[in-house]
């Protein structure tokens, strides 16, 4: 198993979700709440597998930052086999959308994308929330190769299991890759830092703050009895963490 942190940046996001890059410069000076935005691949044995998408951010030659990370590493877009989307935030699917002249297309094309059906019902129920980006929802659902999720859990392949866990949205869902002993985790936005499992805190930010604390309770012990990598989504410094 490789895996490849497909970071895009440290941002602010203000209450209106709107994301702003810190710089050495504006970080002790600009509010909102301080975030990395930080998609992960990993590289197995039979599969390229993308954890969800990032927001598509540019760098100042208006080239995507992500599609620079996998130049580095030799790895082109098409090469991307699946793309696993915990829940349907802006700051998760943007980069898997690409807007073009003609109008738009999949940024990883021959990627099966993975979307839990009843997190869409969700997003679609909460029309204005800005933690929504609705154009480029509704541009994501019609892209080819969506594979829409109903089960509360379950395998995707023999290396790639699933749980809806509810939490940060009701219906967020939460991964397990295994590639031989190794075995990574993500848990998305309920264990995007490093810091949550330092003071166990139900944030006012999730739709069921005290559910995702009890996971969260869970999953530190799981971690530390089996070795898990965990994948860390928001941090600032750490991208993955082994306790």
């Amino acid at each position: 198993m490789k895996i490849i942190p497909l970071k895009e940046g440290n941002f602010s996001a203000s209450k209106t979700k709107d994301f702003t890059l810190l710089t050495d410069e504006n970080f002790n000076t600009i509010a909102g709440i301080k975030m990395s935005v930080q998609p992960f691949l990993i590289i197995t044995e039979n599969d390229y597998i993308l954890l969800d998408a990032g927001i598509g951010w540019k760098n100042e030659n208006g080239k995507s930052v992500i599609s620079g990370i996998l130049e580095k590493e030799g790895i082109t877009p098409d090469q991307i086999t699946k793309l696993l989307l915990s829940h349907l935030h802006k700051d998760h699917i943007e980069g898997a959308v690409t807007v073009t002249e003609s109008g738009f297309e999949a940024t990883f094309p021959n990627a099966q994308i993975y979307i839990q059906k009843r997190e869409l019902g969700f997003a679609m129920e909460n029309q204005g929330n800005p933690s929504f980006d609705f154009d480029i929802l509704e541009k994501l659902i019609q892209l080819p190769n969506i594979v829409w999720m109903n089960e509360d859990k379950g395998q995707i392949t023999n290396e790639i299991s699933y749980e809806v866990v509810g939490g940060h949205t009701p219906f967020m869902q939460v991964f397990w890759i295994k590639d031989g002993e190794e075995t990574a985790f993500y848990g998305a936005d309920d264990l995007p830092q490093a810091s949550y499992l330092k003071y166990h805190l139900a944030y006012k930010s999730d739709f069921d703050g005290r559910k995702a604390m009890e996971l969260r309770l869970t999953w530190e012990k799981e971690a530390k009895d089996n070795h898990w990598k965990i994948l860390l989504y928001h941090d600032l410094e750490k991208a993955i963490l082994e306790l």
